[in-house]
């Protein structure tokens, strides 16, 4: 039986819940699945798949690019899905990221106020800007897919440096914005995306916000943004 490692960096606890959905619905597929966070993995061997996901605050959580960066080696011989969870997205005008085909939960992104003339803010919430440091972390690997989804806000259980970068610079309100079918419809087609398991005889075009995008996979959501 294949196995496959589903790992999470977390501010609040919402990711872990992603995380157990993902797990979920890779399962589904006849393949054990071990969800673990970061810090309780020592180690990559005996997996045929690695999905690494955590949230979006000041950049993606520095422990979950610590990991792509210390396993990027191993990365380069076993497949790799990464997911991100964010508060903000400005609509992006780009279908990819350095050529990586992203899967972009269609309730997240938002329409800059002037386009053309973006704020600071919507210019940090671009998804180049969101997934660059990502790629450039796991580098030569790439991720065979990788999925953004809204999260999950809650003031109370955030540092007092990430309630004032929320608040400041992504001005995003508390509450929780998971997409769950979204998540779900992401995570059921990992199996295929980490060549677990051959792809059904019609292979539908990867896409992202719903719409067409190139050839890929599908992905999906956290706690206080994390």
């Amino acid at each position: 039986m294949k196995r496959i490692l589903v790992t999470y960096a977390t501010m609040a606890g919402s990711t872990v819940e992603v995380a157990r959905a993902v797990g979920e619905e890779i399962a589904r597929s006849d393949v054990q699945v071990d969800v673990l966070p970061l810090g309780e993995v020592e180690s990559l061997a005996g997996y045929d798949g690695v999905v690494v996901g955590g949230p979006m605050i000041m950049g993606w959580h520095r422990a979950a690019l610590g990991f792509l960066k210390k396993h990027r080696k191993t990365l380069q011989r076993i497949p790799l899905a990464v997911f991100v969870m964010a508060m903000s997205l400005t609509q992006p005008g780009e279908t990819s990221v350095d050529g990586m085909p992203v899967y972009v939960d269609d309730r997240l992104p938002k329409d800059p106020f002037r386009p053309g003339r973006l704020t600071f803010r919507e210019r940090y919430a671009r998804l180049s800007n969101y997934l660059r440091p990502i790629l450039a972390a796991v580098r030569p690997a790439r991720p065979a897919t990788i999925g953004i989804f809204g999260g999950r806000l809650e003031y109370g259980r955030l540092k007092w440096w990430a309630v004032l970068f929320a608040t400041v610079i992504i001005q995003a309100p508390a509450g929780d914005r998971r997409n769950w079918p979204a998540i779900r419809s992401w995570a059921a087609g990992l199996p295929v995306a980490l060549q677990l398991e051959a792809p059904p005889a019609t292979t539908p075009p990867l896409f992202m916000s719903g719409q067409r995008i190139r050839q890929g996979s599908q992905a999906p959501a956290d706690k206080s943004a994390a």
